[in-house]
């Protein structure tokens, strides 16, 4: 099986590209895997797997940093997406949020193809914007209840249903979304963690 691992950035990935010694390269194929470094956020994602994805691929696996709506989850935890939203693909209609659905241009939630039972399953969406003000984070939780968040996650899941690919998203978390306090966030622990699971994953048959 051939599988792709796709990332925003390099640092998210620092010690896999270690453990595999790697070039510091933003696509590098291997005979197992390859990896695809898109730059942060949906639109540099999309193109970035509009040059590389096809169905030579049997497996596309996204990670990467996330933060967390639910308390529950605790920093540094591996969670599997299993439903991604374009939170902000719609309208405005006054005091009303009207969804690309709602709109009839489209859809705005996609899910997981693929996954993996030891990790807890969880709903996200994916923003252009982090949440960091209480106003809009009250907001966007009735709204769409999300449990995470992330700026690729619901582009990757698009490129691979159109393409019919199996696609596997996995975050960990680096910080609870609240007003942006980033002296309690925990972005060295997460992507430690993010690391560990990844390479055990690439060195193991469980794909």
């Amino acid at each position: 099986m051939k599988l792709l691992v796709v990332v925003a950035t390099q640092k998210e990935l620092t010690s896999v590209y270690r453990h595999f010694n790697l070039p510091e390269q933003d696509f590098i194929e291997t005979a197992n895997f390859d990896i695809l470094i898109t730059g942060v956020g949906m639109t540099a994602t999309a193109f970035s797997l509009g040059q590389r994805l096809d169905k030579n691929y049997d497996l596309v696996l996204n990670v990467g940093i996330a933060g967390s709506f639910d308390k529950n989850i605790s920093l540094g935890s591996l969670v599997n997406v299993y439903q991604d939203v374009f939170a902000e693909l719609g309208a405005e209609d006054h005091d009303n949020f009207l969804t690309i659905d709602d709109l009839g241009f489209g859809k705005n939630t996609y899910h997981a193809s693929y996954e993996t039972t030891a990790l807890q399953k969880v709903k996200g969406i994916t923003v252009n914007k982090v949440h960091g003000n209480s106003k809009s984070i009250e907001t966007i939780t009735k709204r769409f209840q999300p449990q995470v968040e992330s700026m690729e996650g619901a582009a990757v899941f698009y490129a691979c249903e159109q393409l019919n690919i199996p696609c596997l998203q996995v975050r960990s978390i680096s910080n609870y979304v609240t007003p942006r306090t980033k002296e309690t966030w925990e972005i060295g622990l997460a992507i430690k963690n993010l690391n560990e699971w990844v390479i055990s994953y690439l060195t193991t048959d469980v794909y």
